[in-house]
């Protein structure tokens, strides 16, 4: 049986604090269960002349009906504003629904309000009014205790899953929230049940070393709850004016790279293919570029493979699209030290994260193969003092251990393929 769904889009307009409905999505399941999107701008929407494009590519401004039947028919630039697999396990909870009972309009339905970039979604014409004000760091003892809560299973009060909604798309799985403070938005991310060393200090560390390095990474600081530590990152969609918060559009870089979280698109999750989309979309491509490179090296450096494209993404502010600070930085122990892949392809040799494969398609980010090198350099410099600096933010001696095979392992330094 054939069956449809819809969802208005609502846009609150750039350097304004008005939302305005955008565009109607509809999505279809067929009995096979193939799911059709179809988006439409709505008249007046494209009759504004402050109308922007969700995707300049994917959704020009035009009135036509756009088809999609990757994403389950929801179009990239509308899925990274959806809640990510935290906001789901909330959704899930608070409508006490498995997930296989829900669709994708259920999550986009059913999250924050104040989801990542300026996208906001509803089953009426009208945007609705904003419904709750936003979470304050003396509740975060409360929304840890809850988030551990829905880790474990039980039941948990619905004015807290209520604030529970995380606000942005990037972070994944792990339990988070929305937190204001000192008129800025933060994205406060907790403790886990699993993890076995403090990942929110060694996080916090990790943007601190790729500070040092020169990358543009997004603001963070650790905030001490009992014997916890929550990780505090500003929300860079997010200004505030006086009367709130102005909101930049956000897309990730399946969108920018036109593909989606599946295997079967794995080819496409590239680091040199991403450079080349860059130069379409990034207001100002040869600076971009040449940041992508770099952070392409230090993921390398530090063994960070949850590069995969949704940890990276565009941020449209006032004159464009550019590269968003960088952001989700983790280093990950491995046992191997013949060789390290990244999620995305590196370059000539797949996702091998050695210098031969870092330089080996530095073209393809407007860098000479000198140049490159020079910045691989560069950086394997300030890396090499990261104990020191892991130290300084207060990393413990036992978690320095721990994640010490991930910085700069011998394959890093590989200057040609073992086989070659």
């Amino acid at each position: 049986m054939t069956s449809e769904r819809q969802a208005y889009v609502y846009i609150q307009l750039p350097g304004s604090l008005k939302t305005v409905p955008a565009a109607l999505l509809r999505v279809q399941t067929l009995p096979d269960g193939t799911q059709i999107g179809r988006f439409r701008y709505g008249d007046r929407y494209l009759a504004r002349s402050e109308a922007v494009t969700l995707d300049p590519f994917r959704l020009p401004l035009a009135k036509q009906v756009f088809e999609f039947t990757q994403i389950k028919g929801i179009p990239g630039a509308v899925r990274d504003a959806a809640p990510d697999a935290w906001g789901r396990r909330v959704i899930e909870h608070k409508l006490e629904r498995n997930p296989a009972d829900l669709q994708e309009i259920d999550y986009l339905l059913h999250g924050p309000q104040d989801g990542a970039g300026y996208l906001s979604f509803g089953l009426k014409a009208e945007p609705p009014a904003p419904k709750r004000a936003y979470n304050r760091t003396h509740q975060l003892g409360e929304l840890i205790t809850a988030a551990q809560a829905i880790e474990e299973g039980k039941r948990v009060a619905m004015h807290l899953l209520e604030r529970l909604d995380p606000g942005t798309s990037m972070g994944g799985a792990r339990p988070k929230a929305t937190i204001e403070d000192d008129h800025c938005l933060w994205l406060g991310k907790f403790p886990a049940k699993d993890d076995r060393f403090n990942l929110q200090r060694v996080e916090f560390a990790t943007l601190d070393l790729a500070r040092r390095c020169g990358l543009n990474v997004t603001q963070a600081r650790l905030q001490s709850v009992g014997s916890s530590d929550v990780l505090m990152l500003q929300r860079f969609d997010r200004q505030y004016v006086e009367g709130g918060y102005l909101r930049f559009g956000l897309v990730s870089g399946l969108t920018v790279l036109d593909c989606s979280d599946s295997h079967l698109d794995r080819d496409r999750w590239s680091y040199p293919l991403l450079a080349e989309n860059l130069r379409r979309w990034s207001d100002r491509p040869e600076a971009d570029c040449a940041e992508l490179f770099r952070r392409m090296v230090f993921n390398a450096a530090v063994t960070n493979n949850d590069d995969h494209p949704r940890n990276h993404a565009l941020l449209r502010r006032h004159k464009g699209w550019r590269l968003s600070p960088a952001y989700d930085l983790v280093p990950v122990p491995l046992v191997s030290f013949e060789r390290r892949d990244l999620a995305l392809t590196v370059g000539s040799y797949g996702r091998t994260a050695s210098i031969y494969n870092l330089v080996s398609q530095a073209s393809r980010f407007g860098l000479s193969a000198e140049d490159a090198r020079q910045e691989i350099d560069r950086i394997a410099v300030v890396v090499r003092q990261w104990r020191d600096s892991f130290f300084a933010c207060g990393v413990s001696a036992e978690d320095i251990e721990h994640v010490a095979p991930a910085i700069l392992p011998d394959c890093f330094f590989f200057e040609r393929r073992p086989d070659a």
